[in-house]
């Protein structure tokens, strides 16, 4: 984990080996991005109804909240933009906010199609019957 965050601050600090130095932007903005991208992520998926944990038992529940998934998927695919060197405007700021609504909005209307809930132990017998 720490070696993926020491490459991605090395990469984007540096830029790339093509000479691209409009992208190459500072660790402070990398991390100012991050945080927005986790802010936004969680307000609007306040905005959109979804619930701030999940059902209990916390454990065991598979119900999507505004505290997890969405700030993680958030910040997985603004990892991904920043390693491919593509920060867009004003360092980042732009595409977190981007990346921060588009990760609630896939959370909140697309998540069970791409990651569908497991069966209970009861739902599977009709099936085998």
């Amino acid at each position: 984990m720490f070696n993926l965050v020491d490459s991605v601050l090395f990469f984007a600090y540096n830029g790339n080996e093509f000479g691209f130095a409009n992208i190459a932007i500072s660790p402070k903005d990398i991390i100012l991005a991050y945080i927005v991208t986790i802010i936004v992520s969680i307000i609007v998926a306040f905005a959109l109804k979804i619930p701030l944990l999940p059902s209990k038992p916390y454990r065991y529940s598979f119900d999507v909240s505004a505290i997890y998934p969405t700030p993680i998927i958030a910040a997985g695919i603004f990892s991904i933009f920043l390693v491919l060197n593509y920060t867009f405007m004003y360092n980042g700021l732009v595409l977190a906010i981007i990346i921060g609504i588009l990760s609630a909005l896939f959370v909140k209307y697309l998540f069970y199609f791409v990651f569908p809930k497991p069966l209970n132990g009861d739902e599977g017998d009709e099936i085998n019957e």
